[in-house]
């Protein structure tokens, strides 16, 4: 995608929106972006706002949701930038291109903040029982309280289906040991970042726990698949 910096589309209307502006319509959905998350993702080339005369960022409705689709796939996929990067190449290209793992991702326009369910919305938009959700929760594969977001609706509708299957919440509880293990891999890595306190180094550290996520994960896939095929 090609640097935009013309004053004249920076000049061209209301609808332009600076940094104060696209922070204040996305922190809603993203509360840990900061004027230092945008100006790191701008440096990677993930989104090229204009800039006026006087050099001030001005962002456009398509780099808003050019923005809103990155923090997405960060949130929810746990991509590394480059991996999202090629991504938004191939979608600019026209192709049609697909994820680590066949994952699907939404298109900004259907996408919407992060909701809250009580529990019996979340029964019933997951169709779990009650017995299934206590279960998860005592499995610690969800974390107890009066409302769930949308990962705790992703991680009960597999539930789901992995009981179709056999498969119990009991059966599972290594995977929150594992998913700890894996914290404790990131974190070591990320101390030389976080010794740093200044804004951009916590930018950056975020950042970078996403990445190491997304590779452990492409990792794991690995060798699940690997497994499988000897099946």
């Amino acid at each position: 995608m090609a640097a935009a910096t013309s004053p004249a589309r920076a000049s061209g209307g209301s609808s332009l929106l600076s940094i104060g502006q696209v922070l204040a319509r996305l922190s809603p959905e993203f509360p840990d972006l900061s004027p230092s998350k945008l100006r790191f993702l701008e440096e990677r080339n993930l989104v090229t706002p204009s800039r006026t005369e006087s050099g001030y960022r001005k962002f456009s409705p398509a780099d808003l949701e050019r923005l809103r689709l990155v923090l997405s796939m960060q949130r929810d996929y746990y991509l590394p930038l480059k991996v999202i990067r090629s991504y938004l190449d191939d979608l600019d290209a026209g192709r049609e291109p697909v994820l680590p793992g066949g994952a699907t991702v939404i298109a900004p326009s259907m996408l919407s903040g992060d909701r809250r369910l009580t529990r019996a919305e979340l029964i019933k938009e997951s169709g779990a029982n009650a017995m299934l959700l206590s279960d998860a929760i005592s499995a610690s594969l969800i974390v107890a309280g009066d409302h769930f977001g949308e990962d705790a609706l992703a991680v009960l509708r597999a539930l789901v289906e992995l009981q179709r299957s056999g498969i119990e919440p009991r059966h599972l509880r290594g995977f929150r040991a594992a998913a700890e293990r894996e914290l404790g891999l990131i974190e070591s890595a990320l101390i030389p970042v976080t010794r740093r306190k200044d804004a951009s180094s916590r930018a950056k550290a975020l950042e970078l726990a996403r990445e190491i996520a997304g590779q452990l994960e492409v990792v794991r896939s690995n060798l699940i698949r690997s497994a499988l095929s000897k099946l």
